[in-house]
This record gives structure tokens, sequence and C-alpha cells, in this order.
């Protein structure tokens, strides 16, 4: 079973009906979530949210999740849910041009998320900031829009995306099954 952290994205609906397509998933509003909600959990994906993460302050946010630096779970971050990991791990976060098309996105390092999927792939963007490389992790994709399009840790399977892959038709549904089979075939499932 996935862990799906709603952060309030309209989109998340369809982040929920892809996982369901090869595994069950259980929703749970973020500001909800506790600990115990990882219990049984093969993975966890956080959604995008209608936040500017430079204009408000995340710590209640940042509270609710501090287990991100901890758990041995497989984590997507998508959107918001990516901003919200690098920010564990001391990203800083950056207005940047409206972004809310899109855009073509270049993987230029090996990511289990891009399994069958060619080096370049258009994704929807809908975002006004970006975050830096965190430490610890690798930068994967870039867009000519943003720098920080893909990332993954170097050592545990946390993976953030700036765009919506839940919107961006086969390719995005492919990603997020990516992860989803990555999480089925961990050692905690």
């Amino acid at each position: 079973m996935i862990l799906l952290i709603d952060c309030g994205s309209n989109k998340t609906k369809f982040i929920e009906e892809i996982v369901d397509n090869y595994c069950d998933v259980m929703s749970v509003p973020l500001l909800d979530v506790t600990v115990d909600h990882l219990q049984g959990k093969s993975g966890v994906i956080l959604s995008g949210a209608p936040i500017l993460v430079t204009e408000m302050d995340t710590t209640p946010y940042l509270k609710r999740t501090e287990w991100i630096k901890t758990t041995e779970l497989p984590i997507l971050g998508i959107c918001f849910g990516h901003q919200l990991v690098g920010l564990h791990f001391d990203a800083y976060a950056s207005r940047m041009r409206e972004d809310r098309d899109w855009q073509l996105i270049e993987a230029f390092e090996d990511c289990i998320l891009f399994n069958r999927l060619p080096n370049e792939i258009e994704m929807m963007e809908d975002h006004c900031e970006s975050i830096s490389i965190p430490a610890g992790f690798q930068l994967v994709a870039s867009s000519d829009a943003c720098v920080n399009e893909v990332m993954q840790h170097t050592e545990k399977a946390i993976f953030g995306v700036q765009f919506h892959p839940e919107v961006s038709g086969n390719h995005g549904s492919v990603l997020i099954e990516n992860f989803v089979n990555h999480c089925m075939h961990s050692p905690f499932h």
C-alpha cells in the first residue's frame, strides 16, 4: 500500500487514480499525517499544494513530515512535495518565472523514475518557485525553465519532481508507475 499525502492540490485525485491501478493507496491530508500512517506502507507520495514556500511559514508542514529525514520507505515528492523534501535536507527555495505549461525535461542521470522513458519527455508544470539541490541529493533532470526538475537522494530511495506527472499523459503515468513498482519490490513491501 502506498501512502499518498494530500497537500491540497486539485490534481491529487489523479495521483490516486494512477497508483490505484497498481496497488492499494491510502490518502491522508498533510496536516493530519502522523508517523503511524507509515506503518505497513510500501512507499510515500507527497502531492503538490497551492502553497508558496517562499511566502509562508513552512514550519507546520515540516514538523508534520520530520520523518522524511529518517524513514527507510521510498518517497516521491511532486511539486510542493518535492520542495518540502528538499527543505528537510537544507535546500533553499526561490521565486522564478511562473510556469503553467508543458516543458521539455531532459534526464542526464540514471534514475528509476525514468525506466522505460526517453531521456527527453514533456511534462506539465504548475509552479512559480524552485529549490536548490539539497545536500545528499543529485540532480537528475532539468528544463530550460527550471534547473531542479528531478532530484534523487544518493543513498536512499527519495525522489522529487518539480512538474506534475499525474496530469502529463502516458509518460507521467509511467513515471509514477516506476516509483510504485520500486516500492512494491523494495525490502519494506
